[in-house]
């Protein structure tokens, strides 16, 4: 039995991720900024944790006791072209998809590192990877989160931890429905940065509960791959991916053809 923390646990993947791991055997600490969402989740505990604030993530790492396995899940998401982008709404977008991840790892590392054991899972996304209008805004934050993994995976390796990157496709959480969007006067770019609406990204989508137990499944494998793939479409499309020549822009299908984010 390991003990589990999981960041944005009130929904979605992380509330599944959670659920799955105590179904599992194991002590699961679900987090979210207002612990009242976590109600009816059968965990050990419910704490309150807010990635944008350090005294927050202080004091539910603090209050969680010993943390085996981090699952840094919390995010957030708006869509816009990228000339429409306003810069102070992308810099809170990094606030919580890539700093808050970092906060939440620099809080449980020195007990992973006194303890010569630990594992650091992050929610990424296939698009982590790829870009697909009109979500660059979401999209940056998780390929700055990549690289901050990728060298954290190297770091903390003669220390005998592990990090990983979970990188799901399109998940049937209903975290899509009704995402804020930016544009301009007239938007030049409606045409070609919209939101895929005919379904046609949402032909590979999985469940909360299936990403969940991938996740799960990584969490307990003997060795953690430094990316883990999440559902048969990100698979496919991260596999595209690598045989895709970096001349020219990548985009499976066609503008918006796979968002790789919660749904």
């Amino acid at each position: 039995m390991a003990s589990v923390l999981i960041t944005g646990a009130s929904k979605g993947i992380g509330r599944a991720t959670a659920a799955e791991f105590a179904r599992r055997g194991h002590r699961v600490v679900a987090t979210a900024r207002d612990p009242r969402s976590l109600a009816g989740l059968d965990v050990d505990q419910r704490l309150p944790l807010d990635v944008t604030d350090a005294e927050s993530v202080a004091a539910a790492v603090r209050n969680a006791g010993e943390v085996d396995i981090l699952v840094s899940n919390a995010g957030v998401i708006f869509y816009a072209a990228v000339e429409a982008t306003p810069p102070e709404k992308l810099a809170e977008l990094f606030d919580v998809n890539t700093l808050g991840s970092l906060r939440v790892a620099q809080a449980v590392l020195p007990g992973m590192r006194a303890r010569g054991n630990g594992r650091l899972l992050f929610m990424s996304s296939v698009v982590g990877r790829i870009v697909a209008p009109p979500g660059a805004a979401y999209q940056t934050t998780k390929w700055a989160l990549e690289a901050l993994v990728e060298a954290l995976a190297i770091e903390v390796a003669p220390f005998g931890l592990e990090a990983a990157l979970l990188e799901p496709g399109m998940v049937s959480s209903g975290a899509l429905d009704a995402v804020t969007s930016y544009a301009l006067p007239d938007d030049p770019y409606h045409s070609i940065a919209a939101p895929d609406t005919n379904g046609g990204a949402r032909s590979g989508m999985i469940t909360p509960e299936e990403a969940a137990a991938e996740v799960a499944d990584a969490a307990e494998s003997p060795r953690l791959p430094l990316r883990v793939p999440v559902g048969d479409a990100a698979r496919a499309i991260l596999a595209a991916r690598r045989e895709a020549p970096d001349t020219v822009p990548f985009v499976p299908g066609g503008p918006a053809a796979a968002t790789g984010v919660e749904a």
